[in-house]
């Protein structure tokens, strides 16, 4: 059975706005590795609408300017992924994705039964949804050394604890760590 990783960015007060981190080489080619690693990326709609606007290849084939350098493996990465999208609204979807309807929990199950290196999840209230079915393997969350003020925040309104155990740290030269977590038991 392939493990189901959730990975996101988060500031040191909670905040996990994609606009609240900050962001380097380093990171950026640990995210890539991140994605590589997966046979596929689990997004829900709004993940997967954000992640699109930014990171496909435009229909020209030239990526804009700001994604040159450092920033093009991550989106070569993410371009070529696999995807599912969990929506109950999205009629269709393209750039490699495939809608995922239905119940949540079976669904996602039988990605997980699927022969592979494992599944990648990110985004916010789809982890959420996952988490309270126990369905995530494998939890990391990327600090970033920031207070935010402001949210959106993880898990807010679970409704049970998680509990998990650390199975891995890194820290990054902008001061960032990265913390996997598996879930105890």
């Amino acid at each position: 059975m392939r493990p189901l990783r959730y990975s996101i960015n988060v500031t040191l007060d909670g905040c996990c706005d994609h606009r609240a981190g900050s962001t380097d080489e380093e990171l950026h080619c640990h995210w890539a590795g991140k994605l590589a690693e997966a046979d596929a990326l689990l997004f829900g709609r709004v993940t997967y609408e954000m992640m699109e606007a930014a990171w496909r290849l435009p229909a020209t084939g030239v990526r804009p300017d700001w994604m040159a350098g450092w920033m093009e493996p991550f989106a070569r990465t993410i371009d070529a992924a696999k995807k599912y999208v969990v929506s109950s609204t999205l009629g269709r979807v393209d750039w490699n994705a495939e809608l995922v309807r239905g119940d949540l929990g079976q669904a996602v199950e039988q990605l997980k039964r699927e022969p592979g290196n494992g599944l990648f999840v990110g985004g916010v209230k789809l982890p959420q949804a996952l988490a309270e079915l126990g369905l995530i393997d494998e939890y990391e969350f990327v600090v970033h050394p920031r207070l935010a003020g402001h949210g959106p925040t993880l898990f807010a309104g679970l409704s049970k604890y998680v509990d998990l155990r650390l199975v891995g740290r890194r820290e990054f030269g902008s001061g960032a760590v990265a913390m996997r977590y598996e879930p105890r038991g």
